[in-house]
C-alpha cells in the first residue's frame, strides 16, 4: 500500500506492507531509531511519539493507519542543534539512566505540558502511566518534567 506521512516536518511517500505497525515503518523505513521497541503491546511506552499532536504509542498503530499524518519522534525535537527544553530539561535533572525508555517519555512529557503548562507532581506522574522505566523510580523523570514546565513557562 501507498502511504505518504509527514515526519519530523518531511513528507514521505512510500509502498509497505499493510502489516507492518508505525514503530518499524519509522524505524526500518525511515531510519529514524530513537522511536525504540520494547514490548509491541503498548505496555511500556518507549515507542511514543505525536501524531497529529497527540502522544501516541507507534507499536500498536499500524503505518497505513498513519496516512496523512504529521508524526514528530525524539528526533525531530531539537531545533537547528539546541535540544528540546524538555530533552534539555531531562539532562539537566538527571531523568534518565539506561536512557532506553528516554524518547518515550519525553515524547509523553510533550504531551502532559500540551494539555497542562504547570502540571502538579501527582498530575506528571499520572500522565507517565503507560511508560515504565526500569531504572530510574520517576522520581529525576517527574523533575524533570517540572523543570521543563518552568522553563517553557517563563
Amino acid at each position: 500500500m501507498n502511504v505518504s506521512i509527514t515526519v519530523n516536518g518531511k513528507n514521505y511517500t512510500h509502498d509497505i506492507e499493510p502489516r507492518i505497525n508505525l514503530a518499524q515503518y519509522l524505524r526500518e523505513t525511515l531510519d529514524l531509531t530513537g522511536t525504540h521497541i520494547g514490548c509491541d503491546t503498548s505496555g511500556c511506552g518507549a515507542c511514543t511519539i505525536t501524531m497529529n499532536g497527540d502522544a501516541v504509542k507507534a507499536c500498536t498503530i499500524l503505518a497505513v493507519q498513519a496516512d496523512g499524518s504529521e508524526i514528530t519522534t525524539i528526533e525531530g525535537m531539537a531545533q537547528n542543534g539546541e535540544m528540546h527544553p524538555i530533552q534539555a530539561a531531562f539532562k539537566e535533572k538527571h531523568g534518565l539512566q539506561c536512557g532506553f525508555c528516554t524518547p518515550g517519555m519525553v515524547m509523553m512529557a510533550v504531551d502532559i505540558l500540551k494539555n497542562n503548562p504547570n502540571p502538579s507532581e501527582e498530575e506528571i506522574r499520572h500522565g507517565l502511566e503507560g511508560n515504565f522505566c526500569r531504572c530510574t523510580g520517576y522520581h529525576n523523570i517527574v523533575k524533570s518534567i517540572q523543570h521543563a514546565a518552568k522553563t517553557l513557562n517563563d
